[in-house]
Formats: structure tokens, C-alpha cells, sequence
């Protein structure tokens, strides 16, 4: 049986600026202003989401790392034995501290480098890798995510990592190592540039496109309508989440406990109210300046409303801008209508006929679909 030498580097700040609105983690003086605000680090917790993923094949994989909370810690908690390759120089850990890193475990000798972080983090493994062709997957953890060598999700990061093990995997394409001017962008200035490029597995492609082997996986298209529902949102609006389980997957991304068959309400990330009523759904929209509703349609059906979720009253659609409602659905649900339009039937013909024509369907990360929405007279 084929062994894997996988090597591991965490940024342990990276994101840390994000949730205290610092608009990302570089440089020190930063992150000592996010730790004072009481940001929490949260890379080691979305590492270990992603190796997770591995349990299975554990035993196929020696781990190479550096100490402490830029990889070792992670995988201790995992129960997976690990080479210690690099101790850092100080507590707070700096980009040359990934760099050298990552440096050793290449001068070790890895099959596939592993690195949790942001465009930051993959600017400095960049930097580090000089003339090496070892290929790479990133852990998105940081607060800037442009760079195409990460995976949608760190669960997602970690099936590719399985796949490899497993032998699914077998193509590398380059992805470009992106970054944008920090200083630039907390004045509202979004300034990208292109640094290089980094070989990743192939199929890291297909779990941005939802597709594997020309069809798509069901498992993974949800998890792509999830990332690009959950990087869309706005924490100081109202989030009205519909039923089904197809939004019951981008609840689970925020980490949050979904009502299936009923109706919950999210804001700045939060649950704060499940399987509410329409009268419990209209009394809180009364407080938010701005509300947005999540849902999804029957399979075979087409019904977006109507159906299953009446709480969505038409008083509660009428509070929601036409451009709030985010239809989501994974393209073989669309398809399966063959040709059909999508159905609104909320008990108000008035409103079924304001919400006809043409809607954008979310059927992926940034991938979308113009579907129609036929009112029954």
C-alpha cells in the first residue's frame, strides 16, 4: 500500500482580523489590535475540519510540520503522528516563520504540501517554494480568499486530500497566487495583483465548477451553493432561511442547528430564532433595515412558494426586495424540470404576478442560472 508524505503549515492568525472588522491579518501590529478587540483565531479549528476528513486513511499518510499552533497542535488533536520539521522563533508567529517552514519541509521531502490560511499565507508559500513543483491545497482560513489555490471549503480542502490518498486524483493545473493591498482596502480600495502561480491538484477545479468527470456530485455542488451563500452575506441584515435541505446545507456551513422542515432566521451569523411563525417572521423583519430570504424549490415541482414553507407569507415576500431573494438549487434539480418554469402560488395573486419573469438560480461557488417564475392564475 502506497504511503503519502504530506506536509502541514498553519498560519495561526490568519482571519484573525476579519470578524473585528480589520479587513485582514498582516503584519503584527494588526493582529495585536485583533487580539485586543477579542478576536478568536480560528484557523486550527478549520484545519482540523479539513483533515477531518482523512480519518480513514491515516494510517496511509506521514505527517511533516512545524511546531505549536502553526501545525503540530492541529494534528495532535486529530490523534495523527507527525515530524516536527520547524520551530518558530517567538509566540507570534511572523510570514518568515511560514516561509521557513515551509522551506524545510521541502528540503525534507513532501509528496503534497498542505497550508492553512489567506492570500497572505499563499503569497509567502509562494515565495518559498523557488523552483520546487510540489503540488499544494490551501485551507481557506484567512480574511482574503483570491488566490485559486484553495478549496471552497476547508471540508472540501480536506476531499481533495482524501481523494489523492485514495488514488482519484492523477492531474496538476496551475492556479494563481493572488493578494490585494491591505492598507488599500481598509479605505475601500480593492487593488489585486497577480504574484505567480502554484500547481494544485486538477479536481481542485471541478469543486469550484461542480464537476467531477463531466457530472455533478451532489455532496459537493451543496457545499459550493453553501460557500457562495454564507461569502455573500451581510452581518447586519436579517437572513429569512426556508426549508429544505438544500438550505439546510448552508446552515450547516455557518455552523448553525437548522430546522428542516420550518423556517429560521439568522443574523451577523447567529440562529436567533427557529421554526418561527409568519407572524414571528414579520414582527422580527420590523427590526432590520435590510432582510433577505434564503430558499430553495420542490424537486419535480418547481414551487418556490406555496408549498411547504407557508410561513413565507405573502406579507413576509413583500418585505423582502425581489433582489433579496436568493433562489438556491444544484442544476440537476433544474434540470430535472425539463424546461418548465419555476412556480409561485403564495395565496395572493397580486404578488404571484409581481414575482414572475426571469430569476438568477445559485447552482454553485459564483455559478449561477437564469431561471423563469410562472404565477398560476
Amino acid at each position: 500500500m502506497q504511503r503519502f508524505r504530506f506536509g502541514l503549515v498553519v498560519n495561526p492568525y490568519a482571519g484573525i482580523g476579519g470578524s473585528v472588522a480589520l479587513k485582514g491579518s498582516d503584519g503584527a501590529d494588526v493582529r495585536r489590535e485583533a487580539l485586543a478587540r477579542g478576536a478568536e483565531q480560528k484557523s486550527a479549528k478549520r484545519t482540523i475540519a479539513a483533515l477531518a476528513e482523512l480519518t480513514d486513511v491515516a494510517d496511509r499518510i506521514d505527517w511533516l510540520t512545524a511546531a505549536n499552533d502553526m501545525g503540530a497542535d492541529v494534528l495532535a488533536e486529530l490523534g495523527y503522528a507527525a515530524k516536527v520539521c520547524y520551530q518558530p522563533q517567538s509566540q507570534q508567529t511572523e510570514a518568515n516563520d511560514t516561509r521557513e517552514a515551509v522551506q524545510r519541509l521541502l528540503t525534507e521531502g513532501v509528496d503534497l504540501l498542505v497550508f492553512a490560511g489567506g492570500d497572505g499565507t499563499a503569497r509567502d508559500v509562494y515565495a518559498a517554494m523557488g523552483e520546487h513543483i510540489t503540488p499544494v491545497v490551501g485551507i481557506p482560513a484567512g480574511v482574503k480568499i483570491h488566490s485559486g489555490v484553495y478549496a471552497i471549503t476547508p471540508k472540501a480542502a480536506g476531499r481533495v486530500l482524501h481523494q489523492m490518498v485514495t488514488g482519484e486524483l492523477t492531474t496538476l493545473r496551475g492556479a494563481d497566487v493572488m493578494d490585494i493591498d491591505e492598507a488599500a482596502f481598509r479605505e475601500g480600495v480593492v487593488r489585486a495583483r497577480r504574484f505567480g502561480e502554484l500547481n494544485v491538484p486538477g479536481e481542485l477545479e471541478y469543486m469550484q465548477a461542480v464537476k467531477i468527470g463531466g457530472q455533478e456530485s451532489d455532496e459537493l455542488v451543496l457545499v459550493d451553493i453553501a460557500a457562495d451563500v454564507v461569502e455573500a452575506m451581510d452581518d447586519d441584515a436579517l437572513y429569512i432561511m426556508g426549508s429544505g435541505s438544500t438550505v439546510a446545507v448552508v446552515m450547516e456551513e455557518l455552523g448553525l442547528e437548522n430546522t428542516l422542515l420550518g423556517v429560521d432566521l439568522v443574523a451577523n451569523g447567529k440562529l436567533i430564532a427557529s421554526d418561527v411563525t409568519a407572524t414571528d417572521i414579520e414582527a422580527t423583519i420590523k427590526k432590520y433595515e435590510q432582510v433577505h430570504l434564503v430558499v430553495t424549490l420542490i424537486g419535480g415541482q418547481g414551487h418556490l412558494f406555496g408549498r411547504g414553507n407557508q410561513q413565507l407569507s405573502p406579507a413576509v415576500i413583500r418585505s423582502v426586495p425581489r433582489e433579496n431573494i436568493t433562489v438556491i438549487s444544484t442544476k440537476e434539480k433544474l434540470t430535472a424540470m425539463n424546461g418548465r418554469p419555476l412556480i409561485v402560488d403564495t395565496g395572493d395573486s397580486e404578488l404571484d404576478k409581481e414575482l414572475a419573469g426571469f430569476i438568477t438560480v445559485t447552482t454553485g461557488y459564483h455559478d449561477k442560472t437564469m431561471m423563469t417564475i410562472a404565477s398560476i392564475d
